[in-house]
């Protein structure tokens, strides 16, 4: 688990000192970095017992065609651009706002696929 809480030290570099202890809420997960292969997802108990599923891997995408107005399921090839991080593109990491390259053509993911368990983009 990591850690979400304020710092231990100021601006300056001096040390805060606690008044309590840490709380289970300020805890967090670490990212789930969803990459291109065989689609593998993993299921998260959020707060308040809803349930997240968290995309590793993905290998399809629902796309969007806007003129047209159909969706077709199709293969993801590669991530082409990701503003979130340029190493993400090196590294084939989807997030939201990311260029990934499609059987169909290139297309920006429209959703969050670490916490909705699937990819769904739009066609540029």
């Amino acid at each position: 688990m990591r850690w979400q809480g304020k710092s231990r030290r100021k601006c300056s570099g001096g040390r805060l000192h606690r008044h309590r202890k840490k709380r289970a809420y300020e805890a967090g997960r670490p990212p789930a970095d969803t990459t291109i292969g065989e689609t593998r997802r993993r299921k998260i108990v959020a707060r308040g017992g809803s349930v997240k599923m968290r995309l590793l891997r993905c290998e399809f995408a629902n796309v969007t065609d806007l003129k047209s107005g159909t969706t077709k399921e199709a293969k993801i090839i590669s991530v082409k651009k990701n503003l979130a991080n340029p190493f993400f593109a090196r590294r084939n990491i989807t997030t939201k706002g990311a260029v990934i390259e499609t059987e169909l053509g290139d297309a920006v993911v429209t959703n969050r696929p670490g916490q909705d368990g699937i990819v769904n983009a739009k066609l540029i």
